[in-house]
Order: structure tokens, then sequence, then C-alpha cells
């Protein structure tokens, strides 16, 4: 019998194609793997309570915001590091979340924002080691206020979410993955109130020696390491105020991830806030504050109040010539390091 070649291809070539969109081998499918939808939410708080009430307890008028208005908003943009037993691999997705094929051997996640200008990551494909930081600041009429502390940027805002299981996931299978970002970045309400001569007053900054240096992704500790952290102030009519951004208080087990606040040191680890004024004839004035007794409770954010800070009429008795803005009185980034998500 003769064979006809040609038809027996085209049967051959038919039958392939029908069993390629019916079915997928999984020793010869290498294009298709498991899936995660993944959704994303946020815990949008600014500060934790440990005992001082200020949700309860809030003054807008006094603190000058609104309590709602202090809370962070939701980030612009989202990364996923997967991890598996020989590195990690990447995924940007919005702030939403979208789906997400995993591949396979995947161990854990961690999930944060990567819309931030001044955090650094380092050690992320180490996730016991992977934590976050802010860029150096520097400014030179600053003494050191701590021996040996780095000054730095407040850090931006920054939500992590650490997954230690990932749902086992079959061939062709979409498996829901809700997660919740919670902050790893609070915010300090100070408020400089002075006694007398604001009317002094040009410009105002100031330094908060003590806090954090780093926090670690995977759950919200922070470091040891102390840094001071720099920034500007908005003057007001009782003296100065300012919201500062903080990864919180050195070796600090936040409760929120699962930890007890950790037993009190005999002697406590200080805390100094510094107030730089430029008066308008152009004379610098520098006074610092011990606030460790407010610190005591406000791990994760708070309010910050000093009073009693007085400018006298003799110290602005001459008139320099001060041009009151911002190019006199300097910017305070002298040292910004590139930022990469990783």
């Amino acid at each position: 019998m003769k064979l006809n070649i040609h038809n027996t291809l085209l049967a051959a070539s038919a039958l392939i194609v029908v069993a390629s969109t019916s079915s997928c081998r999984k020793d010869l499918c290498y294009n298709h793997f498991p899936e995660a939808g993944v959704t994303l939410s946020y815990e949008n708080e600014w500060y934790r309570d440990y005992g001082m009430g200020w949700l309860s307890n809030w003054d807008a008028d006094l603190y000058g915001s609104a309590y709602e208005n202090l809370r962070p908003g939701n980030p612009e943009g989202v990364t996923m590091v997967a991890y598996h037993p020989d590195g990690i691999s990447e995924f940007y997705m919005s702030t939403a979340g979208g789906n997400v094929s995993f591949g396979a051997s995947v161990h854990s996640l961690l999930f944060y924002n990567n819309d931030t200008q001044y955090i650094i990551l380092n050690d992320m494909a180490s996730l016991p080691s992977a934590r976050a930081t802010s860029t150096s600041r520097s400014r030179a009429t600053l003494g050191e206020l701590h021996a040996g502390e780095r000054t730095i940027n407040p850090p931006d805002v920054l939500y992590a979410a650490y997954s230690p299981e990932v749902p086992e996931l079959k061939m062709h299978e979409n498996v829901p993955l809700p997660v919740r970002l919670q902050p790893l970045v609070y915010t300090y309400v100070i408020r400089y109130e002075f006694d007398y001569g604001q009317q002094h007053v040009a410009l105002a900054r100031g330094a908060v020696a003590g806090m954090a240096e780093s926090v670690y992704m995977r759950d919200g500790v922070t470091s040891d390491e102390a840094a001071t952290i720099l920034y500007d102030c908005t003057l007001t009519p009782y003296g100065a105020r300012a919201e500062v951004a903080s990864f919180g208080v050195p070796g600090f087990p936040d409760e929120y991830y699962g930890r007890d606040e950790s037993t009190r040191r005999d002697t406590p680890r200080p805390y100094t806030l510094n107030l730089e004024v430029k008066l308008t004839n152009g004379t610098l004035k520098n006074v610092t504050f011990d606030i460790t007794d407010q610190m005591q409770h406000q791990p994760r954010g708070g309010v910050i109040v000093v009073k009693d800070i007085r400018i006298e009429d003799d110290e602005n008795l001459s008139d320099s010539g001060f041009d009151v803005n911002l190019e006199d009185w300097g910017l305070l980034e002298d040292i910004i390091i590139p930022v990469h998500p990783v």
C-alpha cells in the first residue's frame, strides 16, 4: 500500500493542535506557571499607641493638624520580592496588586512600596538582614548631639508586608493572595514653644538625636544603631513646628508584628532635641533639650513639646542686612545618595 505522506502529516498536525488547545503536559509546558492574584491594602497609621492615647485626646488647634491629616497616603507603586532557595526574583505591580506568576520553589514573599526618594534598601537578597535606612544629610552649624551618630534625612513613607508561606499553586491555577502592608515609618509632631522673642526669628530648623538608623523589612524591628534626623521647621505664632518622619526608637520590637515591648533598660537611651534659629539680624542661635522622658511611651511616633525658649531683645540688636530667604539660610542637603530599589 502506498503511504500518502502529505495526508499523514496533515493529520498529525491536526492532532497536535487539538492536544495543545485541550491540555498541557507538565513535562512539555514551559510557558505556563501557577499564578497568585495579589490584592493589596494598606494600614494608614502615623503612630502606634503605647499609652499616650493621642487618638482620643487629639487637639487639632494645639498641634497644628487634624489627626486624620497626619495619616500617610497610599504609595504609587509596589515591589514584590520572591525568595527562592537559589536567589530572589522581583515583580513590580500597581498599588492595587495584580496577577503574578511565581515560577517554582518560592519559599516566602516580601512586599514594599518603591516610590521613595530618601530610602536606601540594603541586603535585600538575605531576608533576615534586609533593612531600610535613609540618605545622609549634613549641617555645618550643628554640633554633634550624640557621639558617633550619622545625620540623616527623615525617611519617606515606607510600607512593607512579609508572607512567610506561599500558598500551594497548581499548574494553570490562580489563587487569591490578599496582602496588607503596614507602615515602617512613623511621624513625630514637634512643637517648640517660645516664652519670649519669637518675633526675632526669621527661619528655624531642628534635629532629633538617638533615633533608629534603620528598620528590618521582615518584621519591623529597628536596628540598635542610632542616628540624628535633620529637618526644617515652620514658624508659628507660638514658635516653631515640625512633622518629622522616623523609623522610631532603636532596638524596638514593634508590638504590631507580634512582639511584646522590650523590658525597660535600667539606664534608658538618651534622646535629644535641637532647635537652630536664624534671627532677623542674621545671628544663629542653638538650643537643645533632653526629651528622654517624652520618648519613653512614644517609640513609634507621637508628640514632642518643648517650652520656655527665650530670645532676648539684645540678641537681635544689630542689623546685618540679612535677607530672609532660603538661599541665605542654605540648603541642608549636602549629601544625596542615589537610591535604587534593591
